[in-house]
């Protein structure tokens, strides 16, 4: 194939040429293919699967065999926009290159294909009905169920415990009631302790998250792997805190609402 040119991360030019030296200009050999370094670019961890990788050479250097007639391989595309509201119009243009295709009209009448964006082909890789047609609707319904699901299970313990700390709390209930505390007065003090309960428990769990990324970025597990708190993420945790911190509050707190003050001053 001759000699190309090839761009490489900062991790491979370290290992190559040693760290930090240049490497734009000279060649590096792979495959038994000498390839001119025009580009080094920063290496990015192995979970990102769409970007990672150490050394990039044009499609037309593959050993790939480019001549085949068949419409699928092993190769992905990626476009990189402006901004998001490119997404529309490249989209668009795709499509009509696409609608260009020739098919042969015996062994495929038609061409599925689409320039996806990442939840997309997430949603495409999740419910795949092999129409290649996006479905978010159906994804976000799917997850959220699943959410849900997952979250119903703890939610159920919580009313357990809140149902089992309010009985032991019998007395005070008791005498509460009959002071002239009413129903709605009770069912809002304990609706409200078990939110603060629960957002306790998130700001723990978020310190203990904070602590966590900080020693997976000081311990580099897996290399350029760099971890950060995403702030919708925490929102939506907050989000989410709220809501089941009050679905496991209400029901108890209005079951001891309907508590008679004798039966509650025995029970103690």
């Amino acid at each position: 194939m001759g000699r190309g040119v090839t761009v490489i991360s900062e991790d491979a030019r370290d290992d190559y040429f040693g760290k930090g030296v240049p490497a734009v200009g000279k060649t590096i050999e792979t495959d038994n293919i000498l390839y001119r370094v025009c580009g080094v670019v920063k290496s990015v961890a192995r979970t990102q699967s769409f970007a990672f990788a150490d050394m990039w050479v044009p499609y037309s250097l593959s050993k790939s065999n480019l001549h085949s007639t068949g419409l699928t391989g092993g190769y992905n595309g990626v476009l990189l926009l402006a901004s998001k509201a490119d997404i529309s119009k490249a989209q668009e243009e795709y499509q009509q290159m696409v609608s260009r295709m020739p098919t042969d009209g015996k062994a495929f009448d038609r061409v599925l294909t689409r320039a996806n964006t990442y939840l997309e082909l997430f949603s495409l890789n999740a419910i795949d009905d092999h129409s290649g047609k996006v479905k978010l609707g159906a994804f976000f319904l799917l997850a959220g169920i699943l959410f849900f699901l997952f979250l119903l299970l703890p939610t159920l313990n919580l009313v357990n415990i809140n149902i089992s700390r309010i009985m032991d709390r019998s007395s005070e209930i008791g005498v509460r009631k009959a002071f002239g505390a009413s129903s709605v007065t009770l069912v809002y003090q304990f609706v409200v302790e078990n939110l603060i309960l629960t957002f306790m428990g998130g700001a723990i769990g978020v310190t203990l998250s904070l602590i966590i990324i900080r020693i997976i970025n000081y311990r580099h597990p897996i290399d350029n792997l760099t971890l950060s708190v995403n702030v919708h993420v925490l929102l939506f945790g907050v989000f989410a805190c709220l809501v089941f911190g009050l679905l496991s509050g209400v029901y108890p707190a209005w079951r001891m609402s309907r508590m008679q003050v004798v039966t509650a001053l025995k029970a103690q």
